[in-house]
């Protein structure tokens, strides 16, 4: 069963990547790193895949090897968080969401912007 739900985690997060490569919105580089973590733990065959594939292979090897994330990945999911953010603000949201949104956000990019890049 365990194995099972990593797989279709796996593919859900591809798929997600996948559109993340046509929707200039959409940051790629975070879904196909899950990709790759859920196929490794459900699906040796796709795992193997993903580690072989021209786009997204790079970026899961240089993740795993130095724990870097690529410049671009990183202004794109910062703006798109700030982004995100924004439209909480202004379509109206509690300050409690807008609040605890903000910091989790917060969280996030400060650990992407301290990681080292490639």
């Amino acid at each position: 069963m365990g194995k099972t739900v990593f797989r279709i985690l796996a593919y859900i997060a591809i798929v997600v990547a996948a559109v993340g490569v046509i929707l200039p919105l959409l940051p790629t580089t975070p879904f196909v790193l899950l990709a790759a973590f859920f196929a490794s733990k459900g699906s040796p065959e796709f795992a193997q895949w993903l580690e072989g594939h021209p786009k997204f292979g790079p970026a899961i090897e240089q993740w795993r090897t130095n724990r870097v994330v690529p410049v671009q990945a990183k202004v794109l999911a910062c703006s798109m968080m700030a982004i995100s953010w924004a439209i909480l603000i202004f379509s109206g949201m509690s300050g409690v969401v807008v609040a605890v949104t903000g910091m989790f956000f917060i969280g996030i990019a400060c650990f992407l912007v301290s990681r080292p890049t490639f």
